[in-house]
């Protein structure tokens, strides 16, 4: 018995352990499941010349109206479209509206489509096309490094209208109308371009589309069903159907403006626009280093259903997609501070969102803390399809701003709602919106006549992480401290474009931007240009020393005016590839790298480790010395181990600079240094090579001399004669020649080339590298330098000793770096093979 009751525990144990584990896998899918996801990225297209978020914000929080006249380069008669008689038919009784006047204009170019294909695509796939571009680059993203990734497309989209009433297809284009006006083609259009590989959906719930894409996309990241996406919506009026048959609808506002919950509602105002978000995991995003510009907490979306009408509102259905918004935020109304209304302005909608608002928001609200209602409609119209992603962008806009912008054209509320005691207020003038002890969050609201309702949540961005180790998610400590970018305080600034005119343009825009944004360094501006963006044929950099030179430099590019602060032209086809090359022994200079070390992070902590390599091999401190009087630098057992040391911190800082080598080359000595950074040596073999073969070469010290000649390696052979000991001991370019040899004899051959007016002088070496003297130094090498361990390695080694590619670095073992030391330096036939492989960028 005793014997079964320990069986029995035993079990129970078992099973209560298995229960607390699925009870908290649960838990971590249930988390999963509401995980905060982060807004990284915005672009938009909207009235009033709006061409990006900080423009819109311009906008709204002047209370600017962007309403205006029709655009007269629509597929529509101006003069036969406008009758003020509602009761006429095929007529619109209202022109004026919000709309995007360049909607027209596309850069087909940029994105590789032809004009015949540009011509017959609807505009809102162009506009999709290009703020999902700017939303990705917005968000420090290269887009084209997001080919291949997991990435998903959500856009709302309607039935286009772009080829509505064409009396003729133009030649040529025929065959691109199909797929150029569908709208479930917006979506796939976009993720074909940037090569997106998650999902492409193109939504069309009508004025709420643009909301529910947002949520899509919410869910389809906590699914782990991509790790980026793009969400948003586009509509623009290319012909007058909508227009007529709002008019038709007696729905719109004589003056074509929408006047949110005001006693002066008469109707909505038409207008048009496209705004794309870019959303990531609040996690993912924490930890790839991102500007988080909001927080998405949670959203929700629901169906009228059998209500009083197929496009009349239903106010418990908008009350019950709120609520379902709270609990998918884990929220309570009282969390929420304000709501950016759908409020299209109609004396039917207006009042029932405002019952629906009330009954999930405005019950036992504290007075002190009502909430507070908004609408962008009243500054830009109803944008239809874009009205959610709208009133989103509004709101993190509004969240980074500190301020709930006023509510235009309400000059009495409502009459036909019960303000008083409803716990909310409206916005008919701005408020002040600072952070306070618990994060500000802020409802937005969109419905669709088509029944579809969505609610979403935004919660401001958490308070900046600490900045992410990876150097690619993170700019350099430097630049993130706001130092100058390089020694000198010289900070470049990097433009390109897929034509001259593009380049022209792309400056004129990032001067708009530097002189409107002056809390940004020029060290930032440097790295995000230079990290963040694609990079085009036509290019151009412009240097300066601060942000007048820089923008002084800018304007002369926009100008196509000559500046020596400017640097342009065209980048040549083919190129394989950054090579980084390694000098060898006489690169040295009294002070190199004691700037960096207070300068750069990155050199630093790289110096440090070099130190700690070299330590079990010398017996003086690498920082000591360089930031010595340059003494030390005379030893040969000094000056190697301190230049490799440099040479690979070095390395480290272009790494940090998202700069990576494809082929790496060393002279000499400067092969150690090459191997390391292309990850053939470990840090620790070559510092071990580095200072074992400068201590021995302190055995030959005062033996032998080398020499530099400016002539090639025939004419220095020449010169050489038949002087015992002395040889070629490299050869670095048509009219560059070292040799090595007796001092006596190295003296007469220099002595000789003087003669003959040729330029020679003696390298303060003291010792003949590259040549006989070498040969009594070998057992000691391969015996002190034995079990050295090199790898296999994916960067390109081109070695000085072959002159050629080593197809591989496991043969860079003991005898190659013994050999390194004692054959002749092909540096010039190795640069050569380099060119003859496509490498045409050295640093």
């Amino acid at each position: 018995m005793a014997h079964n009751e320990e069986k029995l525990l035993e079990y129970l144990k078992r099973v209560t352990a298995d229960l607390r584990q699925t009870e908290r896998r649960l838990q971590d899918v249930e988390s999963a499941g509401h995980e905060p996801i982060a807004v990284v990225g915005m672009a938009c297209r909207l009235p009033g010349g709006v061409r990006s978020p900080e423009e819109f914000w311009e906008l709204i929080s002047a209370g600017g109206d962007a309403v205006a006249p029709l655009p007269g380069n629509r597929n529509w008669d101006l003069d036969a479209l406008y009758d003020p008689d509602p009761e006429s038919t095929g007529t619109s009784y209202v022109r004026e509206g919000g709309f995007v006047y360049d909607a027209g204009d596309f850069d087909s170019a940029f994105f590789g489509i032809g004009p015949s294909e540009a011509l017959a695509m609807a505009p809102q796939q162009r506009l999709a096309l290009e703020t999902a571009w700017e939303a990705v680059e917005r968000a420090g993203i290269d887009p084209l490094t997001l080919r291949g990734s997991a990435t998903s497309t959500f856009i709302g989209c309607d039935g286009l209208d772009y080829a509505l009433g064409a009396s003729e297809v133009p030649e040529g284009t025929a065959g691109y109308f199909t797929i150029g006006n569908s709208g479930s083609v917006t979506s796939g259009r976009v993720a074909y371009t940037l090569g997106l590989e998650g999902q492409a959906v193109t939504v069309d719930t009508a004025c709420s589309s643009s909301l529910v894409s947002l949520h899509l996309a919410a869910q389809s990241l906590r699914a782990q069903e991509c790790s980026l996406a793009l969400a948003g919506g586009t509509y623009v009026m290319s012909s007058s159907a909508p227009l007529i048959g709002f008019s038709e609808l007696r729905g719109l506002a004589p003056d074509g403006r929408c006047k949110p919950f005001s006693a002066n509602s008469d109707g909505m105002g038409m207008a048009e626009g496209t705004g794309v978000l870019l959303l990531e995991r609040l996690s993912d995003a924490r930890r790839n280093g991102r500007k988080i510009l909001a927080v998405i907490r949670g959203s929700a979306v629901n169906q009228d259903g059998a209500s009083n009408g197929l496009t009349a509102p239903n106010g418990p259905a908008q009350e019950r997609v709120i609520r379902a918004a709270l609990a998918n935020a884990r929220l309570t109304a009282e969390d929420v501070d304000v709501v950016e209304a759908h409020g299209t302005g109609t004396t039917l909608g207006d009042p029932i969102e405002a019952g629906a608002l009330i009954a999930a928001y405005g019950q036992e609200r504290p007075e002190d803390r009502p909430l507070w209602v908004g609408a962008v409609k009243s500054n830009i119209g109803h944008t239809q399809i874009a009205a959610g992603v709208a009133g989103v962008i509004k709101m993190v806009m509004a969240l980074r701003n500190d301020l709930l912008p006023a509510i235009l054209h309400v000059d009495e509320p409502s009459p036909h709602v019960e303000w008083d005691g409803s716990g909310l207020r409206l916005l008919t003038e701005a408020v002040k919106w600072p952070r306070g002890e618990r994060p500000r969050r802020a409802g937005v609201s969109s419905f669709g006549f088509s029944g579809t309702n969505a609610h979403l949540i935004l919660e401001e961005a958490p308070a900046e992480a600490p900045a992410s180790s990876s150097a690619s998610a993170s700019a350099p400590a430097a630049v993130r401290e706001g130092a100058g970018a390089v020694a000198g305080g010289v900070v470049p600034w990097v433009v390109s474009g897929r034509s001259v005119e593009a380049l022209r343009e792309q400056a004129r825009r990032l001067g708009e931007f530097t002189a409107r944004d002056e809390d940004v360094t020029a060290a930032e501006v440097g790295w995000s240009l230079a990290t963040t963006r694609s990079v085009f044929e036509h290019r151009a950099v412009v240097v300066g020393r601060d942000r007048d030179a820089l923008t002084s430099g800018l304007g002369a590019l926009a100008s196509g005016v000559a500046s020596a602060d400017v640097v342009s032209g065209a980048a040549t086809s083919g190129g394989a590839g950054p090579v980084l090359v390694f000098p060898g022994q006489g690169s040295q200079w009294v002070g190199m790298g004691a700037q960096l070390l207070d300068e750069s992070p990155v050199f630093a902590t790289r110096i440090g480790e070099c130190e700690r390599a070299l330590s079990a091999y010398v017996d003086w401190s690498l920082t000591d010395v360089l930031r010595g009087d340059g003494s030390e630098l005379s030893r040969v057992e000094v000056v190697q181990p301190v230049l490799w040391a440099v040479m690979v911190s070095l390395a480290a800082v272009w790494a940090d600079c998202g700069v990576a080598p494809a082929a790496v080359v060393g002279h000499s000595q400067g092969e150690m240094a090459a191997a390391c950074v292309a990850g053939a040596l470990s840090l620790e073999d070559a510092a071990r090579i580095v200072a074992v073969r400068s201590d021995a070469l302190r055995q030959l010290q005062g033996r032998g001399d080398m020499a530099s000649l400016g002539t090639g390696p025939e004419q220095a052979a020449s010169l050489i004669g038949d002087r015992p000991g002395v040889c070629v001991a490299a050869v670095n370019g048509p009219s560059s020649t070292v040799i090595s040899g007796p001092p006596e004899h190295v003296a007469a051959v220099v002595a000789e080339a003087e003669s003959q007016g040729l330029r020679a002088r003696v390298i303060d070496v003291g010792y003949a590298s590259h040549g006989p003297q070498i040969d009594e130094l070998h057992d000691l090498l391969t015996e002190r330098l034995a079990d050295i361990q090199p790898t296999r390695t994916d960067t390109a080694f081109y070695s000085t000793v072959t002159a050629e590619r080593l197809s591989d670095t496991t043969a860079l073992d003991t005898e190659y770096w013994v050999t390194n030391l004692r054959q002749q330096v092909r540096f010039a036939d190795t640069i050569d093979a380099l060119l003859a492989d496509g490498y045409r960028l050295f640093i």
